[in-house]
């Protein structure tokens, strides 16, 4: 029988990127659910903050759609380009049981608590246009600033290649 590996804490992924020489820096702040307690809360404007859509289909097929956080992306259109079917919201348990976070701690940094194949990462082409990122490492009351490269980087070791795509395309 096989058991599913215990899920990341924000401390252990922390310490991974360190051991991985993936430079980072971590702020802790109150929670943060959404964009509007992200601004409000936010220290620094530079670098790309996103939002991140955690959905699935009607095959119980899951995907991360990470944008940056002033961008719409119109789902039905998305999901049609991608042959998925439809899009919709997944559940909070589909949520713990894939990224191994609650909502409002969605980033691509949850994508080291996902069972091998099982989370498709569509990504925001215009991310990679900033030098700076800034995800929740797992925790919405702790933001992490990478590199760009470094965000790459943890990607590549992670085995979550991002699909990039251009939201303007599917805008609603």
């Amino acid at each position: 029988m096989n058991e599913t590996p215990p899920l990341w804490s924000s401390d252990k992924l922390l310490n991974w990127l360190t051991e991985n020489d993936i430079n980072n820096s971590t702020i802790t702040h109150t929670a943060m659910r959404t964009v509007d307690d992200s601004r409000a809360h936010r220290t620094s404007a530079e670098g790309a903050y996103t939002k991140n859509l955690f959905v699935r289909n009607k095959k119980g097929k899951m995907w991360l759609i990470t944008l940056l956080e002033n961008r719409q992306v119109n789902l039905k259109q998305l999901a049609k380009y991608f042959n998925a079917g439809n899009f919709s919201f997944a559940s909070e348990q589909r949520l713990m049981e894939n990224l191994g976070v609650i909502p409002g701690a969605v980033s691509p940094l949850a994508l080291v608590n996902a069972p091998v194949n099982s989370v498709k990462f569509l990504m925001d082409s215009k991310i990679l246009s900033f030098k700076n990122v800034h995800f929740h490492p797992l925790d919405n009351r702790m933001t992490t600033t990478l590199s760009r490269e470094d965000f790459l980087k943890v990607l590549s070791l992670l085995n979550h290649e991002p699909t990039l795509f251009d939201p303007d395309v599917f805008s609603p």
